[in-house]
């Protein structure tokens, strides 16, 4: 399905109110809750996963595929699935396709894993799929998984994990809910990790104090691993996450609760021994997704992080300098439709997925 819009979006910036106008072209629909892509290299296609549990191969020559076949069991309920999809740095050689999902456990609890298998050449299945890494203990009933992905230069996995809805475990360095764990590829623990060898503390930790994030990417620009995640009511953040840092939550935050009552165990927003955000939103655009422009295409788009919104249901263009926030502009809200993940692809356009029963694959750019 190709479908092209010209839609007029609206740059909300500390300069002023400026008009810009995107174009967005609907490659496919009919995806059931797709939650996260990656794009293969060489024109070669896109792959998709689906929350209910269905990774698929997509070309847009040949459309959706059938579901490839060797994913694991997902626990389907809630927030949970299959999530994250990300290829290894060596893919055109080792053809590695890295998922994160909910795992189900004892007594209908659930927690994040991740594991890799290989791409066969034909794209129908992921061949010896094997589960490198298990949030512990298992606590979700459906909800917070984080569960984004991402590589950095050196090539160890950075895996973000939800608290599970269950707020001080964040701060619970023997668990491993609300934090950022670092990973080698085959899901060792790296000897340089801030608490190997520390007792009661998971060696897996890279940073802690998360809450639910869902963005995670690395910026080409510093190298640097930047993370993103949801607040309570408000308080939605950006942070860089650094080796042993405690990023707060529930303790710091700038966010109440759903009932507008404050956070039981929040004792400021502003707390000794807890790092500030890069950049947070007073109120919260549900932020889900996360990539940096560092394409040709669109010379206007470079220095940019791009962000989906699911419950302000647009797409959310950052221009950097440097690590500041300079300027914010919120595209496709004309739309009304949750974004989901963000990717940039080599073509420098800007893909995303769109989270309903029948998703979208759409693919951005300027007019």
């Amino acid at each position: 399905m190709l479908r092209h819009l010209l839609i007029a979006s609206l740059l909300l910036s500390s300069c002023g109110l400026l008009q810009a106008a995107v174009t967005v072209t609907e490659l496919q629909d009919n995806l059931d809750h797709p939650w996260s892509l990656a794009i293969l290299p060489d024109e070669q296609g896109m792959l998709i996963t689906e929350r209910p549990g269905r990774l698929r191969f997509w070309q847009q020559t040949r459309g959706l595929s059938e579901p490839i076949t060797g994913v694991p069991k997902v626990y389907a309920q809630g927030q949970g699935g299959l999530l994250d999809v990300v290829l290894a740095p060596d893919f055109a050689t080792s053809r590695r396709v890295y998922l994160s999902f909910a795992e189900a456990g004892d007594k209908g609890k659930a927690g994040t894993a991740v594991g890799f298998g290989r791409l066969s050449p034909d794209h129908k299945r992921l061949e010896d799929f094997r589960v490198i890494f298990r949030q512990e203990p298992k606590l979700s009933t459906g909800n917070h998984f984080g569960s984004k992905l991402a590589f950095d230069g050196q090539g160890y996995l950075f895996i973000t994990l939800g608290e599970n809805n269950q707020r001080p475990t964040a701060q619970e360095m023997d668990k491993l809910q609300g934090k950022i764990v670092r990973l080698t590829p085959e899901g060792e623990v790296p000897a340089d990790n801030p608490f190997v060898g520390q007792q009661d503390k998971r060696p897996e930790i890279w940073s802690y104090g998360h809450r639910n994030p869902q963005g995670l990417a690395l910026n080409p620009w510093s190298g640097a691993i930047w993370q993103h995640e949801h607040g309570p009511r408000g308080g939605d953040e950006i942070n860089l996450p650094q080796a042993g840092k405690n990023y707060g939550w529930p303790i710091a935050t700038y966010g109440v609760n759903y009932s507008g009552l404050a956070i039981p165990e929040a004792k400021g927003q502003i707390v000794p021994g807890t790092e500030q955000p890069l950049h947070y939103w007073k109120v919260s655009p549900g932020i889900s997704g996360m990539a940096f422009y560092d394409a040709k295409r669109f010379p206007q788009w470079q220095h940019s992080l791009f962000i989906g919104a699911l419950a302000q249901r647009e797409l959310i263009r950052l221009r950097l300098e440097g690590d500041k926030v300079v300027a914010e502009e919120r595209l496709l809200g004309d739309r009304n439709e949750r974004i989901r993940d963000v990717r940039v692809g080599p073509d420098g356009y800007v893909y995303l997925l769109t989270d309903d029963s029948n998703g979208k694959l759409l693919r951005v750019g300027r007019s």
